[in-house]
């Protein structure tokens, strides 16, 4: 019912009541989604992949943000776990946010 209330109101001109109302329904649906449905953190791989084809880059592009093109090859194939120093390439070099990618960081 919420949903559908917001969906009537969704055009409301701000100062109004109607748009005081979008945004109380709003607020609290979004706050019941993030407690009943959480999205969960993105995968750091599947992030840098993401990334390599927005920009349309290859493997051997981005070899220099991991320190070579084996490193790159054992990071994109899970087979090392990304460095603090990568994250921050990664991050300052392809704009990844950094919270996608400390989810692979080990100990």
């Amino acid at each position: 019912m919420a949903l559908e209330r917001i969906d009537e109101l969704i055009d409301a001109k701000q100062g109004t009541k109607e748009y005081d109302e979008l945004d109380i329904l709003s607020t609290l649906v979004e706050v019941y989604e993030e407690k009943h449905y959480p999205v969960p953190p993105p995968d750091p791989v599947e992030a840098i992949k993401f990334r390599m084809d927005q920009m349309n880059l290859k493997q051997s592009d981005i070899a220099k943000y991991f320190g070579g093109k084996n490193r790159a090859s054992e990071v994109l194939s899970r087979k090392r776990p990304l460095s603090l120093r990568m994250i921050r390439n990664l991050h300052n070099g392809l704009n990844i946010p950094s919270d996608s990618l400390l989810n692979l960081v080990k100990g």
